[in-house]
């Protein structure tokens, strides 16, 4: 069983930053990846950044390269999102999710955090 605790989320002017955390905590393996995710009002849920164990390779989503970095506390299974130059276009619940590398699929999730862009 594994547990996701986001934090971090709340409102902010466009142009400015934020940063996620994610916690995890429970069952934990050699190889796995954890990520972001976000669904806006009305929107199907996006990927938005994925970091893995052990080789620490990063992957984002278009919408939100050269804005966004995720990052990962190695001793604490915990991953960051830093969120700069925000767009109201960014406000979206956004949710912390872990898969084990043999999965396809990211099947756990956290609760979400709320992160809103005011114009």
């Amino acid at each position: 069983q594994v547990q996701l605790v986001e934090s971090g989320g709340g409102l902010v002017q466009a142009g400015g930053s934020l940063r996620l955390s994610c916690a995890a905590s429970g069952r934990t393996f050699s190889s796995y990846a954890m990520g972001w995710f976000r669904q806006a009002p009305g929107k199907e849920r996006e990927f938005v950044a994925t970091i893995t164990w052990p080789g620490g390779w990063a992957a984002y989503a278009d919408s939100v390269k050269g804005r966004f970095t995720i990052s990962r506390d190695n001793a604490k299974i915990t991953i960051y999102l830093q969120m700069n130059s925000l767009k109201p276009e960014d406000t979206a619940v956004y949710y912390c999710a872990a898969r084990m590398t043999s999965q396809a699929q990211f099947g756990f999730w956290g609760q979400g955090t709320q992160v809103t862009v005011s114009s």
